[in-house]
């Protein structure tokens, strides 16, 4: 991967619905597209995980803001050592065509695979480089993330206030 637009601010909380009001609330940014009970499986640090959490995703012009709430305690890149969620600014996302070209240029360039998984709508790999502490790069894939993206652009700019949170299943 070199360059290329970011397409998601990342951001861990404790309370999804009551994060999703303090955005709302603060920022005017609506409306958010919830979706509960996500599950990826893959490897952090090398050793397999399984991780659930609730997502919303909110747009500030064209660019999306995700929230995620950790509804499980298995090791994560969300959480520290000892379970406690890494609450505030997690990541800056792109979107790739190949996830697996693009994580073979980064680890060439020095950065490190953090967290590998998905699920049958996505893939994704988070990278971390070991000049920069806390600092995630996450690569992601996935069929029709394009056209979810555009689609919440879409309504973001045509939002009139009602209808704030749009659960999906």
């Amino acid at each position: 991967m070199t360059g290329g637009q970011i397409v998601q601010n990342g951001y861990v909380v404790s309370d999804l619905d009551a994060a999703i009001a303090h955005w709302i609330e603060h920022t005017g940014i609506g409306p958010w597209t919830v979706f509960r009970g996500v599950t990826l499986d893959g490897q952090y640090r090398g050793e397999d995980t399984s991780v659930t959490f609730d997502v919303a995703m909110g747009y500030t012009g064209s660019l999306p803001v995700e929230l995620m709430a950790i509804t499980s305690s298995t090791p994560s890149p969300y959480a520290f050592d000892d379970g406690t969620p890494k609450l505030g600014p997690h990541h800056v996302a792109w979107l790739r065509d190949d996830l697996d070209a693009d994580v073979a240029a980064a680890t060439a360039r020095g950065l490190q695979v953090l967290f590998r998984a998905g699920n049958e709508a996505t893939q994704v790999a988070y990278l971390e480089s070991p000049d920069q502490p806390g600092l995630v790069f996450e690569y992601i894939q996935g069929h029709g993330m394009r056209e979810m993206l555009d689609a919440g652009i879409a309504a973001a700019r045509d939002w009139d206030g009602t209808d704030p949170v749009r659960e999906f299943g």
